[in-house]
């Protein structure tokens, strides 16, 4: 894959600026690198950021940030006495996540006095759940590994800000804070996904950089696969639906319909919305009706394979190769063949070509179709539009030299708008989508699920709920959702107004 290294960096516009310390040995030192990112991307809200291997740690590092971020993922990683020194005497906010701070504590006879709160050994048993403003956010215990046993020892100077609790009904701290050192007792990356823990870890970050943060409470609604085959009569119900309620919303369009497989004999081999005029006058009507158009995509598949499925538009990736296993699961299999800026840019203008032919306003907000895309097409996305609206992918290479062994990646969801590490703004997707029927890994997601979600995103502050619907399951779930989310206390907001908000802080 193209070294992401050799792109430029966007230049530095936010207020704060955070440091993320994060870990290289053992195992999965590898990990660590996405870690930081991860990291970096939430905290790019509102800062900047300075990502390096903790043991390149310098003295005075944490009194030159407005946050110092260190993730220990790596058990037992030696770490260095410069940043010990100054974690102990930090007036400044330092964070620290999982491992290393019993071993500090430990060699630190003053720890506990100075702190009030011990880290013990490591809990094996099964924690499930974690309970942060009277909420239980869900915690998958058979796959995010041990928790450190926090003590606290003096109540008046630690504030435990989440408790998790035991499948006994034990229950122990989750996140403490103590003077300028708040503390959480496991890594909340182990995996993310909606009703997740890591949305508290979110939370804390959120109260670390923002402490004044509004008490508002957003959401937005995106429109899901439309194209030229789409239904005009069906978008135009959503429309008149959504203006109905007062709700702003997006409809994230691929423009070009193909079909090279002939998979379905109802519908040509290449159809464009500007030889759909039905559907584009459809879809200016959705912006008259309070839609912002999303470019997602340019023909939502890849040439003549199936990529996994079909290789029919709305069906497959468009800039990532993916098959489906004989455990009937969709696995990625890396960037296409001839994966460079300038392909990628290449089907992104031949895409704005039909947009202009079919009389759309040109889009300012891109969605890659299924998420998938390299470090080099979120270059090439971030040249032509202001803001990205998805869950994205991250690669180990991007901050550190890249390692002889194959390039590990991740993928994140944001709970709140954010800079990411390509320099761009990601509009948050953290609910997912109603879905009627399971397929492959995918269960089924029904809108009273997805109102949990929403529950629990609740909590956060100045946080989102925002979710996407299909065009083609009508306006029937898009009531089961808005309706109850409204009477809850969301404000549906436009897209385009966030990216501006988060221009830069």
């Amino acid at each position: 894959m193209a070294d992401f290294r050799a792109l430029p960096r966007p230049p530095s516009c936010r207020a704060k600026r955070v440091l993320v310390l994060y870990n290289t040995s053992g195992d999965w030192g590898n990990l660590g690198e996405l870690y930081a990112m991860f990291t970096a991307n939430l905290a790019g809200r509102w800062a900047d950021y300075d990502a390096i291997p903790v043991a390149a740690y310098q003295a005075g590092g944490v009194a030159k940030h407005d946050l110092t971020v260190y993730i220990g993922s790596s058990y037992g990683e030696a770490l260095p006495a410069a940043f010990l020194q100054d974690v102990s005497h930090a007036d400044k906010p330092v964070l620290w996540i999982g491992y290393g701070l019993t071993d500090y504590a430990a060699a630190n006879p003053d720890f506990a006095r100075q702190f009030g709160f011990k880290p013990g050994l490591f809990d094996h048993g099964r924690f499930n759940h974690v309970a942060y403003h009277g909420v239980d956010f869900l915690r998958r215990g058979d796959l995010a590994g041990e928790i450190a046993a926090v003590t606290v020892t003096q109540p008046g100077k630690v504030e435990v800000l989440a408790t998790t609790e035991r499948s006994d009904g034990a229950r122990l701290p989750w996140a403490v804070r103590s003077g300028a050192l708040t503390y959480v007792a496991e890594n909340p990356y182990a995996y993310m996904g909606p009703d997740d823990r890591y949305l508290v870890f979110a939370d804390l970050l959120t109260g670390l950089l923002d402490p004044g943060a509004p008490d508002r409470h957003r959401a937005m609604v995106r429109i899901e696969d439309v194209g030229p085959d789409a239904n005009p009569a069906r978008l135009r119900q959503i429309a008149d639906y959504l203006r109905s309620r007062g709700v702003p919303f997006s409809v994230a369009v691929y423009d070009t319909y193909l079909d090279p497989l002939k998979d379905d004999d109802s519908m040509p081999r290449r159809l464009t919305l500007a030889q759909a005029p039905r559907v584009a006058a459809a879809l200016r009507y959705m912006v008259s009706q309070g839609g912002t158009l999303i470019m997602h995509g340019h023909t939502h598949q890849l040439d003549a394979l199936r990529n996994p499925y079909s290789g029919k538009s709305a069906d497959d990736f468009e800039f990532y190769r993916a098959h489906v296993d004989a455990k009937n699961f969709v696995r990625y299999d890396g960037p296409v063949a001839q994966d460079s800026q300038a392909w990628a840019l290449g089907r992104i203008d031949e895409g704005l070509k039909v947009w202009s032919a079919a009389g759309l306003p040109r889009p300012t907000i891109f969605e890659f179709p299924h998420y998938g895309a390299s470090p080099l097409d979120y270059s090439a996305v971030a040249s032509r539009f202001a803001a990205r609206y998805e869950q994205s992918m991250y690669y180990t290479g991007t901050l550190a030299p890249a390692s002889a062994e194959k390039s590990t990646y991740a993928d994140q969801m944001f709970p709140y708008p954010v800079r990411d590490i390509y320099g761009q703004i990601v509009l948050p997707e953290d609910m997912g989508n109603d879905a009627p029927r399971a397929y492959n890994q995918h269960s089924v997601r029904t809108p009273a699920q997805m109102l949990e979600s929403a529950r629990r995103d609740y909590v956060m502050r100045d946080g989102f709920a925002s979710f996407f619907h299909h065009w083609f399951l009508g306006v029937g779930p898009l009531k089961q959702l808005v309706e109850p989310m409204q009477a809850r206390g969301w404000t549906f907001v436009d897209p385009g107004g966030v990216v501006a908000e988060a221009a830069c802080r």
